[in-house]
């Protein structure tokens, strides 16, 4: 039983630092997704659509960051081809979806889904429109084809803005 408490700690210790850190407010949001080990891909496709400088730059942004399961769910082969660099563009569109440009918490966001009825719209980088919605006790995004993905934790800070985590990859 004294094991079982024991590696319980340390795992929560494990987790608590690694949260800290991504918490420091003097880490851009690059600095935040390199420092999140759940972000590995993430931090892989900004590489290959050459983003990294971009959400460097003083911002503010809003970036909805979508962890390693989530890229998981993209067929291989896709994601395999996405990150090649005669599709960096392609990649790009993709990624610049899940930004916003301003610092959006996760206090503004549930004002504006209260002042929609449960529906908030969101502009992206890419021109295109993300929209925040309010159900089964959570929120999600729903993108252009109609498919939702669940912010599972909200306002890391970092000190260009906002990271919400999110559970799947959005598309435009």
């Amino acid at each position: 039983m004294k094991k079982i408490i024991l590696i319980i700690s340390m795992v929560a210790l494990v987790f608590s630092t690694q949260t800290t850190s991504a918490q420091d407010k003097a880490m851009t949001i690059v600095d935040v997704a390199v420092s999140v080990d759940d972000f590995s891909t993430l931090v892989t496709a900004l590489k290959a659509a050459d983003l990294v400088g971009a959400l460097q730059g003083d911002g503010p942004f809003t970036v909805f960051a979508p962890v390693n399961a989530g890229f998981a769910k993209i067929d291989s082969n896709t994601l395999n081809s996405l990150l090649a660099p005669e599709n960096k563009e392609k990649l790009s569109a993709i990624l610049t979806y899940h930004v916003v440009a301003g610092k959006i918490s996760a206090a503004d966001v549930a004002s504006a889904l209260k002042a929609g009825n449960g529906k908030a719209e969101l502009k992206t980088l890419n021109g295109e429109t993300l929209t925040a919605v309010s159900k089964d006790g959570g929120i999600f995004l729903m993108d252009k084809n109609g498919n939702y993905s669940k912010i599972a934790k909200t306002d890391v800070m970092a000190s260009n803005g906002v990271i919400h985590i999110i559970e799947d990859v959005v598309m435009p």
